[in-house]
């Protein structure tokens, strides 16, 4: 109790001191107490000092006071001065007659500097509180701005236009209230100084754009008011935050816009792709088991087995068309969890030759593998994916009878494959996207395929912690890929069964 009536009684004070009655009389006051004292030396020394000398120095308390006390107090000065300079120090003493002319010449330049310099001197000091006052602001407001600068969250928004504020000015507490846009709720941010001010808000400013009013900022003013400069500083920090939130929703609805223009032209790719895909084998596999049921072909003739060969055949299509979608699902969804153990890339490369025998029937499969290539921790399955859609790749692409090289390496701590064939040479631009989804370059418009398998490789490369990428070759094109050789910093002890 004892503390918060002494501080009731300090802000009483300072509040009395500063009355601009009491603030005129203080002045005043010292006005012509400077002036007092400066006669008074002045006539100790009178001997000593000529006529001239007392003029150039009564021009000191002018000075001092126009600095200290304003351009009216300094002009009183002047006049003052003039008149003590004259009853103290231009005979007749102790009159203001004035004899002679040289005298009153002497007199009437006195004044006539006294007041140019009061003038000259409160312009200078007038011209420099607003240098400084616009340094401070252009500070501030960079400040801001540098803050604001590349935030598209409201939440951000809010809160570095409250701190902001807060350390600009003397507020007790600052509030910014964003309306609600869209999808998004109101949002609200508020901060506290260690100022006392007033328990509720005496201030509300709007944060309006030239098209709508985008929030509200909240003020709970502390001991001292807000002057002109002060004002217009804090509303320029309000429409820099309105314009900020502005962009923020413009941004967020532009990703939103970006967002569903892609998911649009990924449907449509899917359904141009995966109906393509799967209308061609579900053909052949009618076809096929129609002429079976009606008995078109002898049982026993070449043809039945060429029959069963392609349903065989376009059955293996689908399942990998299906198995392709719901990895790439898996990739996206981030549900893609490889069963690492330590596994033969060797073993998985022959095991996937074997399985697509039918495929590569066209082209000569080459392996340059080293006989002492290190075990590496990988999902068996997984991998035989990634190798069945490079090499499904490859024999699309390369032209039939042309080689496909598969070889690998170790390097420091990893295994870097690389999987060679000869087609044609792909174009720098479609280069860097070629492990994007449904993303066909030009060659390949007649070419059957759904845009998946590249992608799919490359989640799963990435999921066991490797890199792939592609390049251009002078005899044809390569894709190469790495992956760790250890499994949680450990080197392999045996052989895991697959």
């Amino acid at each position: 109790m004892t503390t918060k009536r002494a501080e009731k009684i300090i802000v009483w004070g300072r509040n009395f001191f500063r009355h601009p009655i009491l603030v005129i009389i203080f002045k005043l006051l010292g006005t012509g107490l400077s002036l007092y004292l400066t006669t008074i030396l002045f006539q100790l020394f009178e001997t000593y000092l000529a006529v001239q000398y007392v003029a150039l120095l009564y021009l000191l308390p002018v000075i001092l006071i126009t600095l200290f006390f304003g351009l009216v107090f300094g002009l009183l000065a002047a006049l003052l001065s003039f008149l003590t300079f004259d009853y103290f120090f231009i005979q007749p003493y102790h009159s203001l007659v004035v004899h002679k002319p040289q005298d009153l010449i002497t007199l009437v330049i006195f004044l006539l500097v006294a007041i140019v310099v009061s003038q000259l001197l409160w312009q200078s000091k007038k011209s420099s509180q607003i240098a400084v006052a616009r340094e401070h602001e252009a500070t501030r407001m960079y400040k801001l701005i540098s803050a604001l600068a590349g935030l598209t969250d409201t939440t951000d928004i809010a809160r570095v236009l409250v701190k902001q504020t807060l350390d600009t000015f003397h507020f007790s507490k600052v509030q910014v209230q964003i309306n609600a846009w869209e999808d998004e709720p109101v949002t609200t941010y508020s901060l506290a100084s260690a100022i006392r001010g007033k328990e509720t808000p005496s201030m509300k400013k709007d944060l309006q754009t030239s098209r709508i009013i985008e929030g509200e900022l909240v003020i709970w003013p502390g001991r001292n008011p807000l002057n002109n400069e002060e004002a217009r500083l804090l509303q320029a920090f309000c429409d820099q935050g309105a314009l900020a939130i502005e962009r923020a929703h413009l941004i967020n609805r532009e990703n939103k816009t970006r967002v569903l223009e892609e998911s649009d032209r990924i449907k449509t790719s899917l359904l141009n792709s995966v109906s393509h895909e799967l209308r061609s084998p579900l053909a052949a596999i009618k076809a096929s088991v129609s002429s079976l049921r009606i008995e078109a072909v002898p049982w026993d003739s070449d043809a039945r087995v060429e029959l069963l060969t392609t349903v065989e055949e376009e059955t293996d299509k689908l399942n990998l068309l299906v198995g392709n979608l719901l990895d790439m699902s898996r990739i996206e969804a981030g549900a893609l969890d490889p069963q690492k153990k330590w596994n033969s890339i060797t073993e998985i490369i022959n095991s996937v030759i074997r399985k697509n025998r039918a495929n590569l029937a066209e082209h000569s499969v080459v392996l340059r593998l080293p006989e002492d290539l290190p075990l590496v921790p990988t999902d068996f399955v997984m991998m035989e994916q990634v190798f069945t859609n490079l090499l499904s790749n490859s024999t699309k692409y390369a032209p039939a009878g042309s080689e496909i090289e598969i070889s690998a390496k170790e390097l420091d701590d990893h295994i870097q494959v690389r999987v060679r064939n000869q087609s044609p040479f792909v174009p720098e631009e479609h280069l860097k996207h070629i492990f994007d989804k449904f993303h066909r370059i030009t060659q390949a418009d007649k070419v059957t395929g759904t845009g998946l398998g590249l992608s799919i490789c490359k989640g799963i490369i990435e999921a066991h912690g490797g890199k792939i990428w592609a390049e251009n070759l002078p005899d044809g094109f390569s894709f190469f890929f790495t992956l760790p050789g250890k499994l949680n910093g450990q080197l392999p002890t045996k052989l895991e069964e697959s």
